[in-house]
């Protein structure tokens, strides 16, 4: 099964030690200006190479599932896969480090200048790029998706649900989360099974 947390990655595409994976998460967060997420495909899968892209999708849907943040969940598995809890710790480590500073830094500033014109301009600019991001992103992702007919159905009802009549998040994932897993089930319920190899097939 192709799965982002069950296929052993190649060596080529291995950080090479614990502190790789701090340093290499360290640069995701100081790049993610106005969302880390579409940072993260970037640096994840096009330019380290840890993950194929349908490995993210994959990862990042159980990210999406899981509490807490979700750029947080991505950097604990990832982190993992390649060096178990040692790993995780790097990865989030580097995730958070130098946000954290400099998030403090600003929150000190704003406090202090939060009402000026400039400022708000500046915050609703900021909002609107943030928004431009992550539909970049989502669009990058759904080449990988492989979603199908009822993929798509899914995802047009979340949106539906979620962005238009404004239901509560966790009610319409619940609901389409248990009613997808259940599609999924019947399929793999009703596919054939995979003929046993021949005796002596291979050697």
């Amino acid at each position: 099964m192709d799965t982002a947390l069950s296929s052993e990655p190649s060596a080529e595409r291995r950080p090479r030690s614990p502190a790789h994976v701090f340093f290499a998460f360290s640069r995701l967060a100081l790049r993610g200006f106005g969302g880390v997420l579409p940072w993260a495909q970037r640096t994840l899968v096009d330019e380290e190479r840890w993950l194929t892209q349908r490995e993210f999708v994959d990862v990042l849907a159980l990210a999406q599932v899981l509490p807490g943040p979700n750029v947080c969940n991505v950097a604990l598995m990832v982190g993992d896969r390649f060096f178990g809890w040692r790993g995780a710790v790097a990865a989030l480590g580097g995730m958070m480090a130098a946000p954290l500073a400099i998030v403090l830094a600003l929150a000190l500033l704003h406090a202090r200048f939060a009402e000026l014109p400039a400022v708000v301009a500046a915050l609703r600019g900021m909002g609107a790029v943030s928004a431009g991001l992550l539909i970049g992103m989502a669009l990058r992702l759904l080449p990988g998706l492989h979603a199908g007919q009822a993929g798509w159905a899914f995802a047009a009802a979340a949106f539906l649900g979620a962005g238009i009549l404004r239901w509560p998040l966790l009610g319409v994932m619940g609901a389409l989360g248990s009613a997808s897993v259940a599609l999924a089930w019947r399929r793999l319920a009703r596919a054939p099974l995979p003929k046993p190899p021949r005796p002596g097939a291979g050697t």
